[in-house]
């Protein structure tokens, strides 16, 4: 009860704030609406270091900011001693669902299976970064049975929908990894998770059908929960990343300037994933509607966060530590964050990325503009931003006495200091 105490104490902010706060980047359901981004989120840092010659901010530069994170995590932390670590919570079910996605990419053609379960191979899994949230998500939004129930029914219930919401983080890494394996064939690219990419090592071919066997395996596994609005949400989600990526392919000069474009686009190819994936879950768990979309504005955040971190990382990061080649968005000319906020204050800067990146001088003239401004530093605040989003969100549930509950909603939060921190 101690902890439940404290936890309830933790600074709220206001839903109108968390929904409509004006330094929020927000999606709107509609989708020919734009992200609104407000000139407020402009503001900056004075504390400043340079970061592989380019200029990064102090995390606690925002004093709001840190006033939010700080009584999050400040408060509960002094309850519980022992720090804890999202993944190591749900461990032992992300191998279940590790050993149930090698047995469902399994092909009858050799080489198609091969080319299927290549990700899904120990030791070349990835982070599991999105069943783990969703497995924390599942536990944060335990339903407490009625009363009148049996224990031996109330037991059987509770792993049904255990195991339907396994499904969802079975369903959501399918359609992760399908989409890496087709964008790997668009970007041409030769690494993938430190070893060769699909495409590299099969063949554009076989990696495309790969991708498209996966996606039909997920579309399979979506079916069987039996149902329409979760299916809805998820076909969507199909949707988007096919949208994101020819947003990508196709921008005009002023789109690939405009910060709006880049943020509506990367909810596309990035956030929407993990966002409806969230609200699938809750609503599985027979939540409200209120829950489950509080569910869907923690995995947009994070899901925000989480890829403008990755472009900071593309600058500052090395191929060993990303799996990947360094510096690959910029040399594909794709236009992200940290360059958009340093074309701001060097406005010279917009005449090198209309001609285009295909020269490695132009990268290197870039770079130095980029060194030169605040363009890393900007893009981590905006992370900042919204990953202290989506920790308000969980502190917006409902109160619960549950102690995996507890545990599994302080394992969100702490999942959003995870993400703003990484280094790959």
């Amino acid at each position: 009860m101690l902890f439940s105490r404290a936890f309830s104490r933790v600074s709220r902010i206001p839903r109108n704030t968390l929904f409509g706060c004006r330094w929020l980047i927000s999606y709107r359901p509609d989708p020919q609406s734009d992200f609104i981004l407000s000139s407020a989120s402009h503001s900056l840092g004075d504390s400043t270091r340079k970061v592989s010659g380019c200029r990064e901010a102090n995390f606690w530069s925002l004093p709001a900011l840190h006033g939010i994170r700080h009584q999050i995590h400040h408060q509960s932390s002094s309850i519980i001693e022992e720090q804890l670590d999202p993944f190591s919570l749900v461990a032992d079910e992300l191998s279940v669902i590790a050993n149930k996605l090698r047995s469902m990419v399994i092909a009858e053609v050799p080489k198609l299976a091969s080319a299927a379960e290549y990700f899904f191979k120990l030791g070349v899994e990835g982070k599991r970064f999105r069943p783990t949230v969703l497995l924390l998500m599942a536990t944060a939004l335990n339903v407490r049975l009625p009363e009148p129930l049996s224990d031996v029914v109330g037991d059987a219930l509770t792993t049904e929908l255990r195991t339907r919401q396994q499904c969802i983080a079975e369903i959501t890494e399918m359609i992760h990894v399908a989409s890496l394996l087709h964008d790997d064939v668009l970007d041409d690219a030769d690494t993938r998770r430190g070893i060769g990419s699909l495409n590299a090592v099969m063949g554009n071919k076989l990696a495309v059908l790969a991708g498209d066997f996966l996606l039909s395996r997920a579309c399979v596994a979506l079916a069987s929960l039996k149902n329409t609005e979760v299916v809805s949400l998820l076909a969507a989600v199909v949707e988007h990343l096919v949208t994101g990526e020819t947003m990508q392919m196709t921008t005009t000069p002023a789109q690939r300037c405009s910060l709006e474009y880049y943020m509506q686009k990367t909810y596309y190819k990035t956030a929407s994933l993990i966002s409806n994936s969230c609200k699938a879950i809750a609503l599985l768990a027979g939540q409200t509607s209120e829950v489950a979309m509080l569910a869907f504005e923690y995995g947009k955040n994070l899901g925000l966060a989480f890829q403008l971190i990755d472009d900071v990382l593309d600058f500052t990061g090395t191929s060993t530590s990303l799996g990947k080649g360094s510096l690959s968005d910029i040399r594909h000319g794709i236009v992200t964050a940290p360059i958009l906020f340093a074309m701001e204050e060097f406005p010279q800067l917009r005449a090198v990325v209309d001609q285009g990146f295909e020269k490695s001088s132009n990268v290197d003239i870039a770079l130095e503009y980029l060194g030169k401004s605040q363009g890393i530093q900007r893009t981590r605040e905006l992370a900042m931003k919204h990953a202290d989003l989506a920790a308000a969100t969980i502190d917006s549930l409902p109160e619960s006495d549950d102690e995996d509950v507890r545990k599994s909603r302080r394992a969100l939060l702490d999942l959003t200091q995870i993400v703003i921190s990484r280094n790959k």
